[in-house]
């Protein structure tokens, strides 16, 4: 047999033991298998393209800021102590600095770690991506939080989070706009408890994490994508928004640019910026998403 032939012998013989179903030659998939076995959202505190990734990339960002609209990747995130917040760790990425009215951060609380309050009439929402706190209020009552865990904390509202081992929290304040004589309270749940509501027009699932009722001034929105699912609606709007994506990828367009995101990256987008999302890849996309509400824009 000539070398030649040989070669191609080998290589059919190879395609053939590797066959799978569909008939291609294709290796069993060792990634999807390893993600798995992997908790909930641990792309957002283990991302694939992380700092460490980057090292031979000096220089090298995928974050975009610009006058309406923001891209945070995770080779940006700054941590510093947070205020009031002990053994705890924090990385702002939206704040009125950028003409925001509402504050989002990431929390990294360490062993033995304690939350401070925020300022007066400040509320304020937590949503757990990583390990677990427990939540005391004035009355001594406790509940513990776990991943996909959240928390509505009202204005004035005297509470602590602690930390035994390790936790990541998202966390958005605002400071409250009152409404007449409503009043918000205390609200503890978790994402699997919230109801698929209807989005008519649109393929996408979606969980509210509040109440709908004229007494909150934002809600927080989990969006789930299939692969392959997109907006329809090319949205332009006077709402703003705080977004992380906790799982998958796909394309961002924001105003006239396009970006390529995944799990970690934060998206602030100010009122009336175009905005669009396509998922991609294999699994589905699921994000988290800020959105002021019931109050007249004036």
């Amino acid at each position: 047999m000539r070398p030649r032939h040989l070669i191609v012998f080998i290589i059919i013989s190879f395609c053939k033991a590797l066959k799978g179903d569909d008939g291609f030659c294709s290796a069993p998939s060792i990634v999807e298998s390893d993600e798995k076995s992997k908790p909930i959202y641990w792309k957002v505190t283990n991302p694939t393209l992380s700092p460490s990734h980057l090292q031979d990339l000096p220089g090298f960002t995928r974050s975009v800021y610009k006058r309406d609209h923001a891209l945070i990747t995770p080779e940006s995130h700054v941590y510093s102590p947070l205020p009031d917040w002990t053994n705890t760790l924090g990385a702002y990425f939206v704040t009125p600095a950028m003409g925001s009215h509402f504050v989002m951060y990431l929390a990294k609380m360490k062993e033995m770690s304690s939350s401070g309050l925020p300022p007066r009439d400040i509320e304020r929402l937590v949503f757990v991506v990583e390990g677990a706190v427990t939540l005391t209020n004035t009355s001594s009552s406790s509940n513990k939080l776990t991943v996909d865990s959240y928390a509505y904390l009202p204005p004035n509202f005297h509470h602590s989070l602690d930390c035994v081992e390790s936790a990541t929290l998202v966390v958005f304040e605002r400071r409250y706009e009152h409404l007449g004589s409503h009043t918000t309270e205390l609200i503890i749940g978790s994402t699997d408890k919230q109801p698929l509501l209807e989005t008519p027009g649109e393929v996408f699932e979606l969980r509210k994490l509040l109440p709908v009722s004229l007494a909150y001034d934002f809600n927080i929105h989990i969006m789930d994508f299939q692969p392959g699912e997109f907006l329809n609606v090319k949205e332009v709007h006077y709402n703003q928004h705080g977004l992380l994506l906790l799982e998958g990828q796909g394309i961002y367009r924001l105003g006239d640019n396009w970006y390529p995101v995944q799990a970690r990256d934060v998206i602030w987008m100010a009122p009336f910026v175009p905005q669009w999302y396509a998922a991609l890849g294999k699994t589905r996309s699921r994000y988290l998403l800020y959105k002021d509400v019931n109050r007249n824009p004036l």
